[in-house]
């Protein structure tokens, strides 16, 4: 049985990641765990509120917040469990005290897959996406992780990219491995070549064999220009609902696949969960 854990922020809970990990757990029969961040220097309120009229700090008014946060966060558990009991998976709550990020990653290497609201900031406000939490987390995580794009959409195709890297080879062995039902949908697998290259997949001969015994209902698109540009305007005006498969950050190197106009771009433009597995 394989782990998959989810990340939360319990004061502003995400439905939409918590379905896509219950559905994923589903699938690959695994076990999952929802990783509440209840980090101690995280609050919904600002220390502004917490002035009284003589301009000190409200020790009643602290603590009446504090109550207020607690509550918001076992509501939120509630959520969880209760959504989780209703698909029948099994699960395990942690709640993770200490700051965010490195309990998070501390977690990621004790699991197979890690599921993360794209737009989570373990903050008071908003940030356009990738947020720089989810910065960080991607280039220090133990784990392929699962990027979430808000509601959850049943997923009904899978896109690989795919260039010839082998960083991009391993998010595909790794999906692969982890979802071997979901492998069965449909999947097209996109390559993107400057105008100067050969007009050919990337190790066609081995990548067919492989694709073959694990992919079986798999097309091949190849497009020619710019990757950033060329994958955008390929996949943004899609009506089904697709998984991306991708590769980053190789031996301290960003692939072409993974640059931050390709990664701001894949979560701004697309409303699609995106697989990102990188090797160390």
């Amino acid at each position: 049985m394989k782990k998959i854990i989810v990340a939360l922020d319990g004061l502003k809970f995400s439905q939409g990641a918590t379905d896509y990990a219950v559905h994923l757990a589903n699938q690959s029969y695994s076990h999952l765990v929802g990783i509440f961040l209840d980090d101690f220097t995280y609050h919904s309120y600002k220390i502004y509120e917490l002035i009284n009229q003589e301009g000190l700090v409200s020790e009643q008014k602290k603590e009446r917040l504090e109550e207020q946060d607690k509550a918001k966060r076992q509501v939120s558990t509630k959520v969880f469990e209760d959504t989780c009991k209703q698909a029948g998976v099994t699960y395990t709550i942690h709640h993770d005290r200490n700051i965010a990020l490195q309990e998070l990653l501390h977690e990621s290497a004790y699991a197979d897959l890690l599921v993360i609201d794209s737009k989570e900031t373990l903050m008071h406000y908003e940030e356009n996406r990738p947020t720089h939490f989810i910065r960080d987390l991607l280039v220090k995580t133990e784990s392929p992780v699962l990027l979430t794009p808000g509601e959850y959409k049943p997923i009904d195709k899978l896109v690989l990219l795919y260039d010839g890297a082998p960083s991009s080879m391993y998010a595909i062995k790794i999906f692969s491995y982890l979802f071997p039902d979901l492998a069965q949908l449909p999947t097209e697998v996109l390559t993107v070549k400057n105008d100067n290259e050969s007009n050919h997949l990337p190790h066609h001969r081995l990548m067919k064999e492989f694709m073959n015994r694990h992919f079986p209902n798999v097309t091949y698109t190849l497009l020619n220009g710019l990757a950033d540009m060329e994958v955008i305007n390929h996949l943004k005006n899609k009506n089904q609902n697709e998984l991306i498969v991708l590769g980053a950050y190789e031996r301290g190197t960003i692939s072409r696949w993974f640059s931050p106009s390709m990664a701001d771009a894949l979560m701004q433009e697309l409303k699609s969960p995106l697989f990102i597995a990188h090797k160390k």
